[in-house]
């Protein structure tokens, strides 16, 4: 059908409006596009989202996070208490007993046995005698002479001369004894040059300590009444520790500490 002149230029006027139309609907969604990018996850946080799957997720296959090692608690052993060293009261010389007798008075007997023995005298409890000897279980005295039932008395060595050993892993002992009429009581302990002895009373009376070469350190017997001394020790050696009786004697307590 042939066209006028009028509607062609119509439709040339509508074919340009529709091509305005798509460029700039093609300009605008462009634009959109330009002014609103994909969102992207940055490395850090992708990272971060790796590391906290496999913290949380043992399944995930990844490895847990290393953390710092602890430190071990510290263990201490056990304190190790001091020594204690009593001095023998059996085969030894026995000089001096005192009587004490759980049904008294005791018997003085004319021998060293119960039957075919004639009871010579009696003793009150508390009542020191000499002693001249010993046999089998009983004890020769001199005043009222006989014999009596070494059982039935207290007694003590009149000589001792022991050593002080510690305990493993310890530092000290604690010496407790008692002298029965006159003697002298000895305990030896072995010491380094250079190490710190501690020697401190208990009860009343205080050891001499006399060095390797016969020095006094400390405890004069004629001197004021001392209740602790704490020294280096000059030279090594074997140190004494000595307590004289030379009446009726005395019960005995002191500690010894070596560091």
């Amino acid at each position: 059908m042939p066209f006028t002149s009028t509607q062609i230029i119509i439709t040339g006027l509508a074919g340009v409006a529709t091509a305005v139309g798509v460029a700039v609907a093609t300009i605008q969604s462009g634009a959109m596009k330009q002014s609103n990018p994909p969102l992207a996850e940055s490395p850090a946080s992708t990272k971060n989202q790796i590391a906290a799957v496999a913290a949380n997720n043992p399944e995930s296959g990844q490895p847990e996070p290393l953390q710092a090692p602890t430190q071990p608690a510290e263990v201490s052993g056990p304190k190790v208490g001091p020594v204690v060293v009593t001095p023998p009261n059996s085969g030894c010389k026995i000089t001096q007993a005192v009587v004490s007798d759980p049904n008294p008075p005791l018997n003085v007997r004319s021998s060293p046995q119960v039957r075919d023995s004639k009871i010579v005298g009696k003793l009150n409890n508390n009542t020191f005698v000499s002693v001249a000897e010993e046999q089998n279980g009983w004890l020769r005295i001199t005043d009222p002479p006989g014999w009596i039932a070494k059982n039935r008395t207290e007694s003590s060595c009149s000589k001792v001369n022991q050593q002080i050993n510690f305990l493993p892993g310890g530092d000290e002992a604690i010496v407790k004894g008692r002298i029965i009429g006159g003697g002298s009581h000895s305990y030896i302990i072995r010491a380094a040059k250079g190490q710190t002895m501690t020697v401190r009373t208990r009860k009343d009376v205080f050891p001499q300590i006399i060095a390797p070469g016969g020095e006094l350190l400390a405890g004069n017997p004629y001197e004021g009444n001392e209740t602790e001394w704490t020294g280096k020790v000059p030279v090594t050696g074997n140190y004494t520790l000595q307590l004289d009786s030379n009446f009726r004697g005395y019960e005995y307590e002191f500690s010894v500490k070596l560091r």
